[in-house]
């Protein structure tokens, strides 16, 4: 095989991995990665020709096509970040590929596969663990506007996908492979029965289950508001904080009436956080004119976003990510508050800090260079955060989730507020830093995996869009357009069952730990007897 055509298989898998997140259907990553399977049979027959570094170029090569196709967006918030988050996420994803290389060298062919899926998942949980977290294109993820097909993500969760894509890409390869060699049929029966079994049932499964689907009537009336500011030409002095409080409270207004539950506004509505001292929130000017704005609507209470910050009283007591100016400790945060009809107030602080925008990462370690982080958020240095979840409590105990920006792209963290009792979910956003890109529909979408995942209806309020409420099955719903100013009015439904992946979480990924490190240990063994000359 010429490398001209080995370089053209490695685009053509990138180009197919692309698709699903640029508004192609999901089923696309069912033949994504048949290229890249078909390259590593290549590379693993000639194993006495090439070394397995050969493979991993060309793993580097899909996947960084992959990455640059369908998160390019990110260079209009910052054009170091974008470099930073593709080709380290192209890297760690061809060197995973790379040891299922090395596995299907070393394996016969069958565990060689298996090595594959299980350390590919073990890669895309390890992605939302640790300190430089970039699950954004999670394989599992691909089947976001393709709702119907996957109702099942309420059992398996987003990893369910992932695994189902591997598997079937793995079976249709086999099938082509046998047929391409002109092996006997029977040798394909029980491929193809398997294949047809695990394409059939998921999704017969999956449309019969969205049609006959049915929520609990618990009503809940909610207003959410789209103030369209842009983030990019902002201001932060106090005339344009209350412009701000202006523009949220008139548009409020055109959609609140004496039955409505809640209003939402969205992340950062109010971003200068010099204006929001957590320990003088009762004199805060803004939220009492947002206090008596709720005095006229018996029934409404609120939910919005702010830039706030704390003060300690000395360094000792303070959390690493604590600064100090003017001999003054402190910590800022992305916040949601939570406004009850009797002026009472709760607070979250946004858990999951997006890398380089609102944290450094290893800050133990790099914390020196903390002056460095990338500002597009109003800030610099790492901002303070929540260690888990919590639930805001509205008067009548029906408890919600406050999900802020990119922590509603994890699956196995949306749940956690769902064990503590969370009966829907509230996403407040500003996803106008990417501006009219790919980025914010991705976003959105996965939004729906959520609402499935736990069968919890979300309220979705974005500062430029899109803004929209999210059934338990899925559909979007009363979708605002794309920067501009809006306010929608429509009614959700609490839900106080408990799925399967809600109770026992990313269970795929676990076992697939646990299969990974076993196999890692054989592969050890095997290097450790060649070297000894035990095996060839």
């Amino acid at each position: 095989m010429k490398r001209s055509f080995r370089i053209l298989l490695s685009v053509l898998s990138g180009v197919l991995l692309s698709l699903a997140w640029l508004g192609f259907p999901g089923w696309t990553l069912f033949i994504a990665f048949l290229p890249l399977l078909y390259l590593d049979n290549f590379f693993t027959e000639r194993k006495s020709e090439f070394r397995s570094v050969s493979f991993w170029s060309h793993a580097f090569l899909a996947f960084f096509i992959w990455n640059i196709l369908t998160t390019w967006w990110i260079v209009h918030a910052t054009a170091e970040g974008a470099i930073m988050a593709n080709v380290t996420n192209s890297f760690l994803m061809s060197l995973t590929f790379w040891l299922a290389h090395i596995a299907r060298r070393n394996f016969k062919s069958n565990l060689g596969y298996i090595a594959l899926v299980v350390f590919w998942i073990s890669f895309e949980y390890f992605h939302f663990h640790w300190d430089i977290e970039w699950p954004w294109l999670t394989l599992g993820n691909g089947f976001a506007n393709n709702v119907k097909m996957v109702q099942w993500y309420e059992y398996t969760g987003y990893l369910g996908g992932t695994l189902w894509i591997l598997v079937l890409n793995i079976l249709i390869f086999k099938l082509g492979l046998n047929w391409f060699q002109k092996k006997p049929v029977r040798k394909s029966v029980y491929l193809l029965s398997a294949f047809v079994v695990l394409l059939i049932v998921p999704v017969t499964f999956s449309y019969i289950k969205y049609f006959s689907y049915v929520e609990t009537e618990n009503p809940k009336n909610i207003v959410i508001v789209q103030p369209n500011i842009d983030p990019y030409s902002e201001k932060y002095d106090a005339q344009a904080e209350n412009g701000k409080l202006e523009k949220f409270l008139n548009l409020a207004s055109s959609k609140i009436d004496n039955e409505t539950d809640f209003i939402i506004g969205p992340e950062t509505l109010f971003e200068n956080p010099g204006f929001w001292n957590e320990d003088e929130l009762s004199t805060n000017s803004q939220l009492m004119q947002l206090s008596g704005f709720l005095q006229s609507y018996p029934n409404a209470e609120m939910v919005f976003g702010v830039s706030s910050y704390k003060i300690y009283p000395d360094k000792k007591n303070a959390p690493p990510t604590a600064r100090t100016r003017d001999n003054m400790t402190y910590d800022m945060f992305n916040t949601a508050i939570f406004l009850g009809n009797n002026g009472q107030t709760q607070i979250y602080h946004k858990s999951i800090l997006v890398v380089g925008v609102e944290k450094m990462p290893f800050a133990k370690y790099l914390g020196f260079m903390g002056d460095f982080v990338i500002n597009i958020g109003g800030t610099t240095n790492s901002l303070g955060r929540q260690e888990e979840p919590s639930n805001f409590i509205p008067k009548d105990k029906i408890e919600i989730a406050p999900v802020i920006c990119y922590e509603s792209v994890f699956g196995e963290f949306v749940t956690k507020y769902v064990q503590k009792g969370a009966q829907m979910i509230f996403i407040i956003t500003n996803d106008g830093w990417w501006k009219n890109t790919p980025g914010y529909h991705q976003h959105l979408s996965f939004a729906r995996l959520r609402a499935i995942e736990t069968r919890r209806s979300i309220a979705r309020s974005a500062n430029t869009g899109i803004s929209c409420f999210i059934n338990q099955r899925g559909d979007v719903l009363q979708a605002t357009d794309w920067w501009v100013e809006a306010a929608i009015k429509g009614t959700i439904n609490a839900n106080d069952k408990i799925t399967f992946y809600v109770k026992f979480g990313d269970y795929i990924a676990r076992i697939s730990l646990l299969m990974s490190i076993l196999m890692i240990l054989q592969l050890l063994s095997v290097w450790v007897m060649r070297k000894k000359g035990q095996v060839k």
